[in-house]
């Protein structure tokens, strides 16, 4: 069975990743004021620069089921099913647009609701390539990969909360409380798909980062080692090359992948916020 596996754009994998598995890949919108970009078509300094100059997020816009149905018409071409991963349903209407464009492909197109977003949703993507390769049937893989939702971490912490007030996920009491605390949250995906605070850091992000690192060793003793990423949104070299040596110390994957996060997760989470994610057992 030949088959083609798919995501939004908010899987977050790196351009040689996607094309080492064949992945395609479906874009979401950025708008930057009257203008509308795919996500990967600027930079995160269009977008920081947009944020300072406007004092907004920009918006982010899902798929139109039309526009999925082109999607999913172009790759499955040649192939006998196709596979789909969505960012949350939690966090995006792309799920349910996707699920609706499904429908006019007789049963051989497959959407899978990652409940996660960035690499958590990669995670699932890549997962899903490595039993494509093994010959799972399009049915197996699905299962599997439902199964595996609720192992995932998908984690990360910002350096600062102004984006995830500006974006109403944040209130200004506790934006001013991290700002004279200089509190740094663990946001976490439970799981339902949905953003929640699970724990509180203090002081500089550095010393943060070495606390969630440890937090992570010893909440998911057992873990799949295939591999991790420590994704970022154009966070500081010292920040990522402190995280890189925390997950060698404290973990043994086979494959440490470092990955900048795309416009969209950008666009919501603000620079310097670095995750660590992988799948737990």
């Amino acid at each position: 069975m030949k088959i083609k596996i798919t995501s939004d754009s908010t899987c977050d994998l790196s351009k040689d990743l996607i094309e080492s598995n064949d992945i395609g890949i479906f874009p979401l919108t950025v708008v930057l004021g009257e203008k509308s970009y795919k996500d990967g078509e600027i930079a995160p300094s269009d977008i920081f620069t947009y944020v300072k100059e406007n004092n907004q997020l920009p918006k982010t816009a899902a798929g139109t089921s039309e526009e999925y149905a082109d999607f999913f018409t172009r790759n499955i071409e040649n192939y006998d099913a196709l596979i789909h991963f969505n960012i949350s349903s939690q966090a995006s209407s792309s799920h349910s647009a996707a699920c609706v464009a499904a429908k006019n492909f007789g049963g051989k197109v497959y959407v899978i609701d990652s409940r996660a977003l960035s690499t958590g949703q990669g995670l699932l993507v890549l997962k899903a390539c490595d039993m494509a390769q093994e010959g799972l049937t399009a049915q197996e893989i699905c299962e599997s990969v439902n199964a595996l939702r609720i192992k995932v971490n998908t984690s990360f912490v910002p350096d600062a909360l102004d984006y995830l007030h500006k974006g109403g996920r944040c209130s200004l009491a506790a934006l001013i409380g991290a700002r004279v605390l200089k509190l740094h949250p663990m946001i976490c995906e439970n799981e339902q798909g949905q953003l929640i605070a699970k724990k509180k850091y203090m002081g500089g992000m550095e010393r943060c980062i070495k606390t969630y690192a440890a937090d992570l060793k010893a909440a998911y003793p057992a873990y799949d080692k295939t591999r991790c990423f420590i994704t970022h949104s154009s966070a500081d070299k010292e920040l990522v090359d402190l995280a890189k040596n925390l997950v060698a110390e404290y973990f043994d994957f086979d494959k440490v992948i470092e990955t900048v996060a795309g416009s969209i997760v950008t666009s919501h989470c603000g620079r310097n916020t670095l995750g660590i994610l992988f799948i737990s057992l």
